[in-house]
């Protein structure tokens, strides 16, 4: 049974960091696309980050949502089986439920990530 697990969320002043995990347990990570998403009250969920696998083909690229470019980064740590999402410079529009989820590719949506976790909630005050 798949199942993942986010863990990080938090309330945080406008500028400062969090940092959000990821961990699995019944696959192993390393083996397919990982992917953040996030849903904010009223809002359809937004992709803002995956990263790429690191078996066969994949080149374990991360990816970034121009949202979030340059403040937010994506890595994986093997041995945890876990992914992290580091969140810099937050705003206060970066509130909301952050999803891990699962997939063989990555990519932005919904459709593209076939496991899910439950989400942690982040708020950003201003």
């Amino acid at each position: 049974q798949v199942q993942l697990q986010e863990s990080g969320g938090a309330l945080v002043q406008a500028g400062g960091s969090l940092r959000l995990s990821c961990t699995a347990s019944g696959l192993t990570l390393d083996y397919y696309a990982i992917g953040w998403l996030r849903q904010a009250p009223g809002k359809e969920r937004e992709g803002i980050s995956y990263i790429k696998s690191t078996g066969g083909s994949s080149d374990g690229a991360a990816h970034f949502a121009e949202s979030v470019k340059g403040r937010f980064a994506i890595s994986r740590d093997s041995a945890k089986n876990t992914v992290y999402l580091d969140m810099n410079s937050l705003k206060p529009e970066d509130s909301a439920v952050y999803y891990c989820a699962v997939g063989p590719w990555g990519g932005f949506d919904d459709a593209d990530f076939d496991y899910w976790g439950r989400g942690t909630q982040v708020t950003v005050s201003a």
